[in-house]
């Protein structure tokens, strides 16, 4: 259960009229614009005949690669090769607009078949990036991700000095033999090798970082020598597999000759985007030439998986670890086809444990430098939800403060300190560490850090504890930042002064939302397409008075994260009329530009004021509904309970099928 139902019977009744709301709004919110793109980038596979194809999914036929070439340049794209791409960054000849750059990934026979009579008529630069394992054979097979292939299905040497003496094809590096899968967990998932610390069965332990980096700089340093050897000039550009790259990959490549790294990430280049991780385009097979220019659009107008509404599951992993390991694979079994019948594309997953229920965690799900391990199971359930069902983004759902650390822990006394305050009055109710701690903030970070590096995530959900009451924090390590602040040295001082109290909510809003986005570039260093989320109490959204009671901001909200998932819960609320409360949530997220598109409005699915009765999967289907009507884009619902089957998908997925994503659907990356 959320903490925050523990605050209701406390909670202060909503004292201002909605319209006060919008005095509060942040006109940089509103009025931020996007940078220009500077780049788009393409990635492709194989030029193929589907029915003759290796991957059918993403093979492109000769003809549909010839007419999208044509359509680039007559809709006045310009093609442009590595050169102009570097002497853009170095700031010697910047790249023309609607810039384009054309890749193809593994080496393909059909590419040198059937793209490069294309490339050497429309003259068109390229880069084909290359698997050094997969090449070195002259017959036979080769192990093309654990399957044989023959060696004759991929490019020849000859061909490939052919396309280089062209002058139109740099060759890249796809790494020696890091494109397939590495153990990555006790259960055996096969993960991209390239970012997977392996786990080492015959030692009972996962690869330590000296070694992990060991193995991927050896592996990229003999994947140049190949190509020094063969081609007389090693790569400049490194295609990771799978589009999966971290900060260790990165620069070793960038040590070993490549500045230029590419990756499948969803967004823009634009100037503020890394040489090294460029982001690329998959043109699948199945795209037509409106799903292609549909796509380039969507990326350039920083639209993100590929405008899809968000459709979430809110998942306890405590419902699915049981001591008896055959016994906890039919629980994940069993929910992983729930998740397929009810016909969600997100899933916000529980990586932390409370066993005491005190609203802090004592334990977690990954291993990790500062906290119990309840079991190794947090990286087996997300791998399995993203390569198993059709869910697009799995965020690992993770408190940012309410961390219980085992006494020995350093950081473990480093706690919020709460003041005496009225009876009646809202507080918080559960043990944080101090965000003002600077052992406190080391250990969180440690702990994402660790998370980053077990496991493969999309996103991570920052849990309701991201707040403070007005009456804290008093720890003496929260006193020496509000002096700092200009502010006087006591909570009590500050409370006695009104505009003191003002400048104390905004800092510590602010202090919060600051905290959360640096632990998570402690997460993206390892999972560099990280998206983040939060849960906002939907007080801070009705009421003007909220933001001194929680130190959270819905505009704050909206300008740190991708995502903010509302808790709109009347029955949590003890709100009289459901459907006012839901009409006014969303009437004060549509008064702000942008809003819509980044606010997740999550519904409750039990009652738990009453013993945890299960709502009626009828009525959260309709409230759904309703929002859909209203113009809500993004809907999660919380809890999903397996064993009860509530909500009932026989309910939920009709509703949820009819807010469709956007005409022709793109698949996600491959994962293998």
């Amino acid at each position: 259960m959320p903490s925050y139902a523990r605050l209701q019977s406390i909670a202060r009744p909503i004292a201002q009229l909605f319209v006060a709301c919008l005095l509060l709004a942040h006109a940089a919110f509103a009025a931020c614009a996007e940078p220009p793109v500077k780049l788009t980038v393409l990635s492709y596979h194989e030029i193929a005949e589907r029915d003759a194809a290796l991957v059918p999914a993403y093979a492109v036929s000769p003809a549909n690669f010839a007419a999208q070439m044509q359509w680039l340049r007559d809709s006045h794209h310009h093609f442009v090769s590595l050169d102009d791409v570097l002497a853009d960054a170095a700031g010697k000849r910047p790249l023309p607009p609607d810039a384009v750059l054309v890749t193809f990934d593994d080496g393909y026979q059909s590419v040198y078949a059937n793209a490069f009579p294309v490339l050497e008529q429309m003259h068109i630069p390229a880069v084909v990036a290359l698997v050094g394992s997969w090449l070195e054979p002259k017959n036979g097979t080769v192990d093309f991700d654990g399957k044989p292939l023959p060696r004759g299905d991929l490019l020849s040497w000859e061909e490939i000095r052919t396309m280089v003496h062209s002058g139109l094809v740099e060759i890249g590096s796809h790494t020696y033999d890091l494109h397939r899968g590495v153990h990555g967990n006790p259960q055996g998932n096969l993960e991209p090798a390239a970012t997977t610390r392996e786990w080492l069965s015959d030692h009972g332990r996962y690869e330590d970082e000296v070694h992990y980096q060991r193995r991927v700089a050896d592996d990229l340093r003999r994947n140049n020598a190949l190509l020094q050897a063969r081609l007389g000039r090693g790569p400049r550009v490194i295609v990771w597999p799978y589009g999966r790259y971290n900060a260790e990959t990165t620069r070793i490549a960038g040590s070993l000759g490549m500045p230029v790294g590419l990756s499948l990430d969803d967004g823009p280049n634009i100037a503020a985007t890394p040489l090294s991780a460029l982001r690329r385009v998959l043109v699948m097979g199945a795209m037509t030439l409106p799903d292609l220019e549909r796509e380039i659009h969507l990326r350039n107008t920083f639209v993100f998986d590929d405008g899809r509404p968000v459709k979430a599951m809110h998942l306890d992993l405590d419902y699915i670890y049981d001591p008896d390991p055959a016994q906890q694979e039919r629980n994940l079994g069993q929910w992983l086809e729930r998740i397929v019948a009810m016909g969600v594309n997100t899933v916000y997953l529980q990586a932390f444990s409370d066993p005491d229920a005190n609203g802090a965690a004592d334990a977690v799900y990954f291993p990790n430098r500062h906290l119990p391990m309840r079991a190794d199971l947090f990286n087996r359930v997300a791998w399995q939800i993203s390569t198993r069902t059709p869910v697009k983004r799995v965020y690992a759902w993770m408190p940012l403060l309410a961390w219980q650390l085992p006494a020995s822990d350093p950081a473990a006394k480093d706690t919020v300190v709460t003041l005496p305050n009225v009876a009646n009055h809202l507080a918080m109710g559960y043990p944080r560490l101090s965000p003002f701690s600077p052992r406190a903030r080391k250990a969180i970070r440690e702990v994402y850090e660790d998370l980053g590096r077990c496991c493969t995530i999309d996103g991570i959900l920052f849990h309701d504890d991201v707040t403070l009451s007005d009456y804290e924090d008093g720890s003496p390590w929260a006193l020496k930042a509000y002096r700092s602040w200009g502010l006087p040295g006591s909570v009590q001082a500050i409370r006695a002064d009104e505009r003191a109290m003002a400048r104390w909510t905004q800092r510590k809003t602010a202090w919060l939302d600051a905290f959360a986005m640096e632990v998570a570039q402690s997460v993206r260093a390892q999972q560099p397409g990280l998206a983040t989320a939060r849960n906002l109490y939907a007080q801070v959204m009705l009421n003007p008075r909220a933001e001194e009671w929680y130190a959270q901001s819905y505009e704050s909200s909206l300008a740190h994260y991708d995502y903010t998932a509302v808790m709109a819960m009347p029955y949590m609320e003890q709100a009289p009329d459901a459907a006012a409360f839901f009409r006014r949530l969303v009437d004060r997220m549509q008064a702000i530009p942008g809003a819509t598109r980044k606010t997740v409005i999550e519904l409750q699915t039990v009652d738990w004021r009453h013993e945890d009765t299960p709502l009626p999967s009828a009525e959260v289907a309709e409230t759904i509904r309703t929002l859909y009507g209203w113009g809500v884009q993004n809907v999660a619902y919380y809890p999903d309970n397996l064993f009860r089957n509530n909500p009932d998908p026989a309910a939920l997925r009709p509703v949820f099928d009819s807010k469709p994503p956007p005409a022709s659907p793109l698949p996600k990356p491959p994962t293998h």
